[in-house]
């Protein structure tokens, strides 16, 4: 039986369907500062009453909280906004009640039209002017006071007929709203990171062949000689592979060989041996105060340092000595390897996070991100956290950002859709994509509708990688350049967060392992000498796409795409816009070995143009501008000049 003390009875308003939530706010939604929010719900009553409603919000660190009305937008649907002007966590909610006041305008104003006599509903205006009167300001409340007692006058008859149907009126209605009976939403959450989460531009490279000689190990040292070059590209994240002790017991050799020959460095994967774990410098990159050098060095070039977190051992681990709790333990009492049947992989103990200690794992792996965090690292690309607990993530993200909240986490998730969106939702502020194997025009159409145009929208950051140190894509691996300048371009344009694998790609090594999709002679397997004084014309384009990512705002996001129409499956065209005024259209020709040409229609009110107007279009890579007019408009791409536009475009 129903407990009626417990019913809100008297509250006739709905609220319902609400936009951003996440399965019923058992999430949060993420943004970056100063992001609009924006917030919709189905809002109704019964009968023929007007509603009212307001969107409420409030920092973590407020106490009161700020509101801004809801509008009417259509069939019961209403909408407001709020802007995210400070880092961490906000509450949002909807406040609706029954509108006694508009409802009372809204049928005198009929009755009046009617020619009726209103002077009993003019009695009732009065009643209901007299709730708000105390909550006007100074210059409102005589004249609402006034109101009142002209309503209750009947020879004043016209003159309150007149007032009722007025602006003024109208108003106040708006300004001060009588709340009774008010239906409250549940509170969601928002989390809000800085703008490096929104915006960032990715250059991946192994430590170890950062040196200038052949033969010759790199250090750190080595790499802050490299950051001018990086930073000349455009880049504002260095991302760096493990940086720790690796294992001797079976380490790996060249080619992933299960024989390590004598000299070999072994995987950086294989972490861990007797100079220590996750928390210790491999010694031969250099020292932790050089490491800290390193991470001071990136800040003054405007880049910051992003680390690995690879949650495994090799055998040598110090935890696999003192902590085989952690492991899985073999009836023989041995500690069990990674394998991927029929794949072994000896040099690699996976952790076992059904372990009965999972407690005591849990608090270890926090310490280390802390100790990453106390050498000044605030970006961490974790390694597979798919093969990890979702739990264990959504409490050492919720962890960390309590005492780090600028820390940003990259999930590297090649996974099955919903495993990747799990791992977003848990707290990941970006991740990896599907990106690397989206290569025609419907799969990226379908793939970037998918990311910006539902709810993914909301917590899933897409970070676009055309290769990493661990994929080799099929189209990149015949080393034709026009592949390498689209595969870059799109995931440069498409998506406000992107990266490469350095030297790799920029250099357009592509020489694949027999029958898969990884580099043969891996730099993971062995140190690699780069010739970092060489440029090329990929070299120049990354820079030049960088350069125009930096200046312009359209660029700086990934949920603002629109895709334009053009008949051709080979040529792709999308526009983004952004609220102040910049407008970028990209023009791709995906085959890279025909030129291309047809029309591209423009959606004119996206750029407001009218179908007369002309107006310029500037190609920031060439420098090149046209003068286009109305919908339709003529491109033509040759990639062996190159395969792409990256159009500015200005008021004539």
């Amino acid at each position: 039986m129903m407990n009626l003390a417990k019913i809100p009875g008297r509250n006739r308003v709905i609220v319902e369907s609400v936009v951003p939530e996440l399965e019923g706010g058992r999430f949060f939604i993420k943004a970056v500062l100063q992001e609009v929010i924006q917030v919709e719900a189905d809002i109704f009553c019964d009968g023929h009453d007007k509603t009212a409603a307001r969107l409420l919000y409030k920092h973590e660190l407020e106490k009161k909280w700020s509101e801004v009305p809801m509008r009417f937008v259509d069939n019961d649907r209403w909408g407001g906004e709020f802007a995210a002007d400070k880092e961490g966590f906000y509450s949002y909610t909807i406040e609706a009640w029954v509108d006694h006041l508009a409802s009372w305008e809204h049928e005198i104003k009929l009755k009046i039209r009617d020619a009726q006599h209103v002077n009993s509903e003019l009695l009732v205006g009065a009643t209901l002017l007299e709730k708000i009167v105390n909550h006007t300001s100074k210059e409102d409340k005589e004249a609402v006071q006034e109101a009142i007692k002209t309503f209750r006058d009947e020879s004043r008859y016209e003159e309150a007929v007149l007032l009722s149907i007025s602006e003024q009126f109208v108003s106040w209605i708006d300004k001060y709203p009588h709340r009774e009976n008010v239906t409250r939403y549940h509170e969601l959450q928002l989390w809000v990171d800085r703008p490096k989460a929104g915006f960032s531009s990715w250059y991946s490279m192994f430590p170890r062949s950062a040196a200038k000689e052949h033969g010759v190990h790199g250090t750190f040292n080595d790499v802050v000689d490299l950051l001018p070059r990086i930073q000349r590209m455009g880049f504002d994240v260095l991302y760096l592979p493990p940086i720790h002790p690796i294992g001797m017991q079976f380490r790996k050799g060249k080619n992933n060989n299960v024989l390590c020959m004598p000299g070999e460095p072994g995987v950086p994967y294989g972490i861990g041996s007797e100079l220590g774990g996750h928390d210790a410098i491999h010694p031969d990159l250099g020292t932790l105060d050089e490491f800290k050098a390193l991470v001071a060095a990136c800040k003054a070039h405007n880049m910051e340092i992003a680390m690995d977190l690879a949650i495994q051992c090799s055998p040598d681990h110090p935890w696999a000595k003192n902590h085989p709790e952690w492991f899985k333990i073999r009836p023989d009492g041995t500690i069990q390897y990674a394998e991927n049947p029929p794949k072994k992989y000896q040099d690699i103990y996976p952790i076992n996070f059904e372990t009965e200690a999972w407690q005591s794992l849990w608090e270890e792996l926090r310490r280390v991100i802390f100790v990453w965090a106390e050498w000044g690292v605030r970006i961490i690309r974790v390694d597979n956290p798919h093969t990890k607990s979702f739990s264990f993530w959504e409490w050492v993200i919720a962890e960390t950002k309590k005492k780090y909240p600028d820390m940003l986490f990259l999930a590297e998730a090649f996974t099955r859709p919903k495993v990747m969106q799990q791992l977003a939702k848990g707290g990941y502020t970006q991740s990896y994509t599907y990106y690397t194997w989206r290569n025609t025009k419907y799969e990226l159409m379908e793939y970037m509708t998918e990311l910006t145009q539902t709810e993914m929208k909301y917590y899933f950051r897409p970070n676009f990688w055309p290769n990493t140190h661990d994929i080799n894509p099929p189209l990149l691996q015949s080393g034709h350049e026009p592949n390498f300048l689209i595969r870059y371009f799109l995931a440069a344009t498409l998506s406000s967060n992107y990266g490469i694998f350095g030297p790799t790609y920029e250099y357009m090594v592509n020489e694949a392992f027999p029958g898969k999709e990884e580099y043969w002679n891996s730099e993971k397997y062995e140190i690699k000498y780069w010739d970092w004084e060489h440029t090329n014309k990929l070299t120049y384009v990354i820079t030049l796409v960088n350069r125009a990512r930096r200046e312009n705002a359209a660029l700086q996001q990934t949920n603002n795409i629109t895709f334009c129409d053009i008949n051709d499956d080979q040529l792709l065209a999308y526009l983004k816009t952004h609220p102040d005024g910049n407008r970028i259209l990209c023009v791709v020709n995906l085959d890279g070995y025909n030129r291309r040409g047809n029309m591209v229609k423009i959606p004119l009110q996206k750029i407001k143009k009218a179908g007369w107007e002309e107006y310029v279009v500037h190609d920031l890579i060439t420098g090149s501008k046209y003068v286009w007019k109305g919908e339709y408009n003529y491109i033509e791409l040759d990639p062996y000049l190159l395969p792409f536009h990256l159009f500015l475009i200005e008021d004539l």
